[in-house]
């Protein structure tokens, strides 16, 4: 019985990173001498155990074997007389393929290590193929490490369109979709993701709404990068260095231009209405991924208000309250801050204004502040009751922002 630490540990060492969760792998044991030597096995579908001290996870090595379409249709052999090799040799790409033993030695029979020096994200062997998910998780790792340097090895790019092709990724379901989504766009580089689903073909299988935004042009004045979609990859980048590592601004800033891919021809390159227009591919998106309701709610408000907010400082002060209570922001406070973020994002994620100043970001977030100082409770304590107490709550918060405005 020997053990080794494998995967993503051993990977981020070999970047310089700081280490995240450490995996283990078993060689040689069975299950009942694992529970013998004090481990709790907690795996529901192949042998995966807690250290009796650490409660680190550690896996008995295991092969898989395809028996149906999509990425659950797997079965799975672990027994003592699976090698190390063999277990790796089931990995996604050669990165995440490296184990290393006690004494620091690592055990890299994919060349993994030199896929890390070269910045190259490669699949382990054919089997790739065999499971879809593996698409969305190169997405993923490419929106991590594209700041490093990385990119795919064309070998595996030719073999994820043919996965694409061969009807691989209509068998995903939408909860791991989402997942996978989710992930990416907490990563340094979305972009990244988003860029490699739609060279292979993924996105427009997967999410269809956003990958029709390529090739919609746009007023050169205001976008200077012209086309829709690149666009869209530069508001998600700059959402993801205003908020790094938040994945509900990451979507409202994926999702807040729909609209633009629905202009009629002989109205571009303007996008009159697309702000509402934007409306209805956001909640089908959402419904077929069963986004999470809040995730689904900001977006919509992105997407709706998001021209309002660039022109703020032409609104009236109950125009502004009204927009407010419109994203339920008076009972939702972090809605506003979260809808301030997405239209810098939108604002400075175009070519050339990258460091422009958005004035009406800090602007929103002080008019909302002022009209947050003004409660029930002062009009209550004025001895208004039922609906004069909300009356009166409107106008105190207009005058509120009427007053920060002066």
């Amino acid at each position: 019985m020997k053990t080794y630490l494998v995967g993503g540990a051993v990977r981020d060492r070999l970047l310089g990173l700081p280490p995240g969760d450490s995996d283990w792998v078993v060689v040689g044991a069975t299950p009942e001498r694992m529970v013998r030597e004090g481990f709790l096995p907690v795996g529901k579908d192949f042998p995966v155990f807690l250290h009796p001290r650490t409660k680190q996870e550690h896996a008995l090595a295991r092969t898989e074997r395809k028996t149906a379409p999509g990425y659950r249709g797997f079965t799975f052999h672990a027994d003592e007389s699976v090698t190390l090799e063999q277990d790796l040799a089931r990995r996604d790409f050669t990165i995440n393929a490296i184990a290393q033993d006690g004494d620091g030695t690592l055990v890299d029979p994919f060349n993994g290590a030199a896929d890390v020096q070269a910045r190259v994200l490669r699949h382990v062997s054919p089997a790739f193929a065999e499971d879809p998910v593996r698409i969305l998780r190169a997405a993923r790792f490419l929106a991590r490490f594209a700041a490093l340097g990385f990119t795919v090895a064309p070998e595996t790019l030719a073999l994820m369109r043919a996965m694409v092709a061969a009807g691989e990724v209509d068998h995903l379901v939408a909860e791991r979709v989402w997942q996978e989504l989710k992930k990416a766009l907490e990563m340094p580089r979305p972009s990244a993701a988003i860029a490699l689903l739609r060279e292979c073909g993924a996105l427009a299988k997967l999410l269809p709404e956003v990958d029709a935004l390529y090739g919609v042009p746009q007023r050169a004045e205001y976008h200077p990068e012209i086309d829709t979609g690149v666009h869209t990859q530069m508001v998600l980048d700059m959402a993801a260095r205003l908020a790094p590592g938040d994945a509900l601004v990451g979507f409202c800033a994926l999702t807040h231009d729909l609209g633009k891919a629905l202009t009629p021809k002989d109205e571009l390159p303007k996008h009159i209405g697309h702000e509402h227009s934007g409306v209805r591919p956001l909640r089908a998106l959402c419904a077929r991924y069963k986004v999470p309701a809040e995730f689904a709610a900001v977006a919509e408000i992105c997407c709706r208000e998001h021209l309002n907010i660039h022109r703020l400082a032409e609104l009236r002060p109950d125009t502004v309250h009204d927009l407010i209570a419109r994203c339920d922001g008076f009972r939702k406070p972090d809605r506003i801050r979260q809808l301030a973020l997405v239209c810098e994002a939108d604002k400075r994620g175009r070519l050339g204004l990258s460091e422009a100043a958005y004035p009406s970001g800090p602007m929103l977030l002080a008019l909302h502040a002022a009209a947050l100082s003004v409660s029930a409770g002062h009009a209550v304590a004025t001895g208004l009751s039922g609906t004069a107490v909300g009356d009166w709550l409107r106008k105190a918060r207009i005058e509120a922002i009427r007053q920060a405005r002066a």
